[in-house]
């Protein structure tokens, strides 16, 4: 019975880190199509609802035309030019409902059933804890472009929105691992999670990067490949102080620590395919090995591809595909790392 219950819970955190995952894409898709900004407030419970008539859809427009990234970079809007940006960051702040929804009526379930003990009971409160920070997180960003001044949101802010849901995902899905994985006979003690770790720390750095990257649109600064506008090294790299400051805002250091950090990860994920060969556990789990391999493979051609790609106007399809791939990759990271530290 037990077992029957823990596989109900897993499912139901699955489910969960899939809707998330859709979430983080949608994120990516309102980032990318300027779209975040389009409401300027928040409302909780009537903003479920978009506007039901012109009238509402003019005063929500008008709303709109107060702050400056209007002025600045939309002033040629038509009122169904508005309507197109509205529907993403709408649908997005519609998806986080539903996720909650989609957390808190199980919950209460499996809870009024008496079918989640007390240690578990504690672990979803801390997911229900990250869920409500990153809902915090993601309006005091959009209020932060809220004036007349900023025409987007800072992308350290949005860095930190990101991921801040890549962290929710990440512990979603352990936990799921813990209920669902738990079964797996391990033959013999792993010895390679350090790698494991090393390279999930420099994947998470990366996915900050490439917020940065997105925020900044830094691959304007130079869509060319393999060199930077001609340049290994971009010169202004040599004659500025290398300051936190500068390595998180200047466009070409942005770039620069985006693509070596995936160098770096493309080197040691092959390193940790190989230390891995003698991981024997079940015939379907032992190709696990394998997707890191396979995912880098494609999230390097992608980045690629988007960096290419960055001057064109089907650039949100491949920035889009490049960010969907970097959370494959993370989640496949993540289930070895699991697998890695399981006790036999």
């Amino acid at each position: 019975m037990k077992d029957n219950t823990n596989r109900a819970i897993a499912i139901w955190l699955y489910f969960g880190a899939f809707s998330i995952l859709i979430q983080i894409l949608l994120g990516g898709i309102t980032r990318l199509s300027g779209s975040g900004l389009s409401i300027t407030e928040w409302k909780p419970l009537l903003g479920i609802l978009p506007p039901l008539n012109e009238n509402d859809w003019q005063m929500s427009f008008d709303k709109y035309k107060q702050i400056a990234q209007f002025h600045v970079v939309n002033a040629h809007f038509s009122l169904e030019d508005y309507k197109s940006i509205y529907f993403w960051e709408w649908l997005h702040r519609n998806w986080a409902r539903f996720i909650g929804l989609a957390f808190i009526i199980p919950f209460l379930y499996f809870v009024l059933m008496g079918k989640m003990d007390f240690k578990l009971r504690g672990m979803i409160f801390i997911l229900f804890l990250l869920g409500l920070l990153q809902a915090v997180i993601g309006w005091l960003m959009v209020q932060s472009g809220l004036n007349d001044t900023d025409i987007s949101v800072s992308h350290i802010r949005l860095a930190i929105h990101f991921i801040a849901a890549v962290i929710l995902l990440c512990y979603t899905l352990w936990l799921a691992f813990g209920l669902s994985l738990n079964h797996i006979k391990m033959r013999h003690r792993l010895r390679f999670s350090k790698l494991n770790i090393l390279i999930l720390s420099l994947l998470f750095i990366q996915l900050i990067f490439g917020a940065f990257m997105a925020g900044t649109r830094a691959a304007l600064a130079a869509p060319t490949w393999p060199d930077i506008n001609g340049f290994i090294v971009p010169p202004d790299l040599y004659h500025q102080p290398l300051t936190l400051q500068y390595l998180t805002e200047n466009l070409f250091a942005i770039q620069f620590i985006h693509r070596l950090l995936a160098y770096i990860i493309c080197l040691l994920i092959p390193i940790l395919y190989l230390r891995s060969v003698s991981w024997k556990i079940s015939p379907l789990l032992s190709y696990v090995r394998l997707f890191p391999l396979l995912l880098i493979g494609i999230q390097v051609i992608s980045g690629v591809s988007a960096l290419l790609k960055s001057i064109s106007p089907d650039y949100l399809a491949f920035a889009l595909f490049h960010q969907f791939t970097g959370i494959l990759l993370t989640v496949s990271l993540l289930l070895m790392l699991f697998l890695n530290l399981k006790k036999s």
